[in-house]
């Protein structure tokens, strides 16, 4: 027995293959952010091409906050049903509340829909999360992250709070009698989180499902492919 192929289900089967490997819908797309001081609020503008035009196509606000101390993308999700394009962008605030010595994390959830010719785009708050953590004027803020998990620090003690994404849920990690010093991480998703400095330094080594890894003395750090680290960063 074999098997016949004509030349249309040779087609059909070659477009089948195209279409599991197609380019996202945004993958043309890309979002700059613009905040000044005092960093109490934070602008996003979306621009790039699409299959019918090109240029901006609009953007939106975050905040207020007490004091931006960085800030994150997740990972976008996309709907080919309805031409959407979902991610989430964390902020840390590092002066939050009453006091401004407090620290919390704002969840946004931003929506693209994306036709051939336009990407309508929605912000909206998710969530505001408090953070068991110390910040207040002038805290440096830590934050790394993977598919499943955030990791954030500031620099007014060890202590690190490990945010599960799918659920919002913290748990805690740390020395708070050493300075924390960094958080990195790789584009396998492993995280180093290293606090105090020279013969006092200690690092800690988490996996992609927030295991611990690998720890011992000395000032590690990771690098990725995306971003530069120099080790006067990472102390």
């Amino acid at each position: 027995m074999y098997i016949r192929w004509t030349l249309g289900a040779l087609v059909l089967l070659l477009s089948g293959s195209v279409s599991l490997h197609a380019a996202a819908l945004d993958a043309n797309l890309y979002a700059t952010y613009d905040s000044q001081p005092p960093y109490t609020s934070i602008y996003f503008t979306v621009c790039g091409s699409l299959p019918q035009s090109e240029g901006c196509y609009g953007g939106g606000g975050l905040g207020p906050f007490g004091l931006i101390g960085s800030m994150i993308e997740g990972n976008p999700s996309q709907n080919l049903k309805n031409g959407t394009v979902t991610r989430y962008i964390y902020v840390l605030d590092v002066a939050y509340g009453s006091s401004g010595n407090d620290v919390a994390l704002y969840v946004y959830k931003r929506v693209d829909t994306i036709t051939a010719s336009y990407d309508s785009i929605s912000v909206s708050l998710s969530k505001t999360i408090g953070l068991p953590l110390a910040g207040g004027s002038g805290t440096v803020a830590y934050m790394a992250a993977n598919k499943n998990f955030l990791f954030i620090g500031t620099s007014q003690n060890g202590m690190v709070s490990i945010l599960k994404k799918s659920n919002l849920t913290i748990s805690q990690y740390g020395d708070a009698s050493l300075p924390l010093a960094s958080i990195t991480g790789d584009q396998y998703g492993f995280v180093t989180v290293e606090a105090g400095s020279g013969e006092s330094a200690q690092f800690q080594v988490f996996d992609p499902n927030g295991n611990y890894g690998e720890d011992g003395g000395g000032a590690e750090f990771m690098l990725n492919t995306i971003q530069g680290t120099p080790p006067s960063t990472a102390p």
